[in-house]
């Protein structure tokens, strides 16, 4: 196992490094005959790029996709597809300095440890520059499942740094650069702005959601929808925390409260977040992310060199002051994975079964 490889039927194998010269995936197991093409996945690309704000890394990347496989006029074939996105703007001299330096909270020292050496420009591939290739992805995955089940994802920020984002209404979250739910700005954008002038960071809250999920996917024990889902959610640079459902709150809850009572039309509620027994019940998959303050600041913090001497770091470059503010179409296009993966496994063993209790 080398970690770089997503799914069991629906897999994705992510490769190349933040200065290198290109970054892609390959996608296999994408059913044949679906209609794909760059302007399906283009869109989802750009809403994660760098450079879109004053408020995230100003490295200019377009990220522009090209379909080098798996697509033949117009149509997907069935064998894999290979996405390809170059890299347009490096700056390798800004790492100079960390060449032998260890920054603090990033992976540079466990890399070393495990590896015995690094590529220390932008990270090379711990960058979260490796998520574009995932955004792209998602964007084939989420096509699929909405034209087959017309599931929706949906993601949006909670939270940045101490200020709470109260939810207005999904149509705000595409008009500006926080992914935001909310038409009020002004102090997330004062506090961003005050942030970025004393070199310091912040973490962030996502949430994310599915909706239209079919009911029946997942798997009983080892392979359960929601903890694919919490495995896949980890596995996006610089999270530190999954809620499912109600998530932490669940421990102030009552047995009476907690449980999702069930009726004719559906479900009462959805405290459990579209999955029980790790099986998805066909009500919304409701998921909540933790990230952390980005580590990339530039105040000076005490570390390590590679021969072990003390030294003192600050992490110059084109940095992205609150990591979260670009990360919800990853976790969207996270989610997408799982599911999708988890709708072919389904298809597989159990063919495809309308149920007929329809969720609320």
């Amino acid at each position: 196992m080398s970690g770089n490889t997503f799914g069991t039927l629906f897999t994705v194998t992510n490769f190349g490094e933040s200065h290198g010269p290109a970054i892609g995936c390959v996608i296999d197991g994408c059913p044949p005959g679906m209609s794909l093409s760059v302007d399906d996945i283009q869109p989802e690309l750009d809403r994660r790029r760098p450079g879109t704000s004053k408020f995230v890394t100003q490295r200019n990347e377009s990220d522009t996709v090209q379909i080098l496989s798996g697509v033949f006029e117009g149509k997907t074939t069935g064998t894999p597809i290979a996405l390809l996105i170059p890299n347009e703007d490096q700056r390798s001299k800004d790492y100079s300095d960390v060449m032998s330096n260890f920054r603090p909270g990033h992976a540079d020292y466990t890399y070393h440890q495990k590896y015995g050496f690094r590529d220390p420009r932008g990270g090379g591939r711990s960058s979260a520059r490796l998520t574009a290739p995932t955004v792209a992805a998602g964007a084939v995955a989420k096509k699929w499942l909405f034209e087959k089940y017309q599931t929706v994802f949906k993601g949006c920020m909670t939270q940045i740094g101490a200020l709470e984002i109260p939810f207005e209404s999904w149509d705000h979250v595409p008009n500006n650069p926080f992914f935001a739910p909310t038409s009020h700005t002004a102090d997330l954008e004062k506090y961003m702005e005050q942030l970025r002038k004393s070199g310091d960071s912040c973490g962030a809250k996502l949430r994310v959601t599915a909706s239209n999920v079919p009911v029946g996917l997942g798997e009983p024990l080892y392979d359960k929808l929601d903890a694919d889902i919490a495995w896949a959610m980890m596995g996006l640079n610089a999270v530190k925390g999954v809620e499912i459902g109600a998530g932490f709150k669940s421990v102030a809850h009552l047995g009476s409260e907690h449980g999702d009572e069930l009726t004719s039309k559906g479900f009462k509620s959805n405290n459990a977040g579209g999955v029980l027994g790790g099986i998805s019940t066909g009500q919304d998959l409701e998921i909540s992310i933790a990230i952390k303050p980005t580590s990339s600041i530039l105040i000076n913090k005490e570390s390590l060199n590679v021969k072990g001497d003390t030294v003192q770091v600050m992490t110059k470059g084109r940095h992205d002051p609150c990591v979260g503010i670009r990360a919800t179409p990853i976790a969207e296009a996270l989610l997408a994975l799982v599911v999708m993966d988890h709708a072919l496994r389904n298809r597989a063993q159990c063919g495809d079964v309308v149920r007929s209790l329809k969720p609320i």
